[in-house]
């Protein structure tokens, strides 16, 4: 019941959005589509799209939630590129997983789809000699539906502000660094998904109040069918089986991260238009907890932090895994 709601109040977000560029009859069968909400991320784009371009994403869907930086212009001005604006609240529809509810239910059935933020980029097992259909190709000779991808924040050595951003540059040449450690994990029992917080954000902005930090539990890979339906933000899915990503019988499932770029010198000013809209989960608790402290320039760095090299790095830290993909 809750599935069929949350699909229902998709279709009728529908009508929020308007067609900026829609090419979405150059869809082949078997493309591999991203879907993103975006809103003043211009200065992300070139390498976002770049990126994923170079992993094996053949379209992409864009909800520009009302940007004033050319965000829309600079996207409908891409041919692999489908666009639309609204300027309603993304708080009203369920922090946009609503407007991207109905784009998957109308595009993404049958396909294998991305889901992610423009500051998220996903890394799989062998991401640097096989693309993604290598991936998904396995998947359903496995019989598999969903992937897993861990939010892993990267983040610079010093001051979050001291090297600027440029326009088209690899964000992880500046946000190098992660906690390879320091994080919590419980079952949640009424999807069935693993619920994971810590890492950085935990660490600096809630100390005190750790069960306030951000979720890093996602699952941003989904073969789409149109009865499918993200219920918080990509952390978990209806039907409930889909969130089963980690365990399974005589071991671990393969899963992936998303590096998370969020702490470049964009930041600060990103954060406090975000709690000014106060258009994000718990009254901005989120936002509130970042302009509070990046009043006092804090470092994410410490001792412990490690920089990033690839991949195999990550799985022998345990953060992610091949599981049985050889």
């Amino acid at each position: 019941m809750q599935r069929r709601r949350w699909l229902i109040r998709a279709v009728r977000k529908r009508r929020e959005l308007k067609s900026v560029a829609n090419r979405t009859r150059q869809i082949r069968r078997n493309d591999m589509l991203l879907f993103c909400t975006a809103r003043n991320e211009r200065v992300r784009l070139p390498y976002f799209l770049e990126y994923y371009r170079d992993l094996g994403v053949q379209h992409f869907l864009f909800v520009d939630n009302d940007s004033d930086d050319g965000t829309a212009a600079y996207l409908a001005d891409q041919p692999d590129c489908s666009v639309w604006h609204t300027a309603k609240g993304y708080k009203r529809a369920r922090f946009g997983m609503d407007w991207i509810n109905w784009l998957l239910m109308r595009y993404g059935h049958g396909h294998w789809t991305l889901t992610v933020d423009p500051d998220e980029f996903f890394v799989y097992p062998f991401c640097d000699t096989r693309p993604i259909q290598a991936l998904t190709d396995w998947l359903d000779a496995s019989s598999i539906k969903s992937f897993a991808a861990m939010l892993l924040d990267m983040y610079p050595k010093g001051r979050i502000d001291a090297e600027p951003y440029i326009e088209g540059q690899n964000p992880l040449e500046i946000a190098s660094w992660f906690d390879s450690g320091n994080y919590l994990i419980q079952k949640n029992a009424r999807f069935g998904n693993l619920w994971i917080q810590g890492g950085p954000r935990m660490r600096v902005f809630f100390p005190e109040d750790p069960a306030k930090a951000p979720a890093l539990n996602k699952i941003p890979l989904v073969k789409w069918d149109r009865r499918y339906a993200f219920v918080s933000s990509t952390h978990m899915l209806l039907p409930r089986g889909l969130n089963q990503v980690y365990d399974e019988w005589g071991g671990e499932k393969a899963s992936g991260l998303l590096l998370h770029t969020k702490f470049l010198d964009t930041f600060s000013a990103k954060a406090k238009e975000e709690l000014e809209r106060k258009q994000h989960y718990a009254a901005s608790v989120e936002y509130r907890a970042y302009a509070d402290l990046m009043r006092d320039d804090p470092e994410l760095w410490c001792k412990w932090s490690e920089k990033y090299i690839n991949w195999r790095q990550l799985e022998i830290l345990g953060l992610m895994s091949k599981g049985n993909w050889a």
